[in-house]
């Protein structure tokens, strides 16, 4: 697959094009993204467009990261987003994912952020991630835990609704 970055036995982990557009516009309207990651307000294929080049390709042009691309080894279908956000309110990048509703609870978001901190271990200068979720969001909240997230209290980001705040330290 082009642009890929790492791969695990079932998953191939790659950079984001435009030519994603189709999957995000699908991605960021599924009922899980809007409940416990917010609306986007991506209603075309254009409105997609726009979020690839201001989202994950900004980042990757700023900093050198953002959210990949999760697909499936074997067939190269999307089927989810796992990696680095930076936000505005957080002094590290966050690790973020999402899954298309078909490939949730299948141990895909478990597979591919193990392999992102593996990842993200061997080929950033960081000291530590972030990552936070919604105290209803009981599943990212396990998935986190089991990845090595410790829980660091709340936050609530400028806007938003409180959040908990969790950190990984990177060995």
């Amino acid at each position: 697959m082009a642009n890929t970055l790492f791969e695990t036995p079932n998953l191939v982990i790659r950079r984001f094009t435009t030519y994603d557009d189709t999957f995000i516009f699908e991605l960021l309207n599924t009922p899980t993204w809007k409940e416990f990651i917010g609306e986007r307000n991506i209603h075309s294929i254009l409105d997609a467009t726009n979020y690839l080049h201001n989202g994950p390709l900004a980042l990757y042009t700023q900093y050198g990261y953002g959210p990949w691309l999760v697909g499936l080894k074997e067939t190269n279908q999307p089927i989810g987003m796992c990696g680095l956000f930076k936000r505005n309110y957080l002094d590290k990048p966050d690790l973020g994912f999402a899954f298309l509703p078909g490939f949730e609870g299948r141990g895909f978001a478990y597979e591919s952020s193990m392999a992102t901190l593996k990842y993200v271990t061997d080929s950033y200068n960081l000291e530590f991630l972030y990552a936070t979720t919604t105290d209803k969001n009981s599943r990212s909240q396990r998935l986190l835990e089991r990845c090595g997230f410790i829980r660091n209290g709340q936050i609530t980001p400028p806007g938003d609704e409180e959040l908990l705040l969790y950190r990984f330290i990177l060995q």
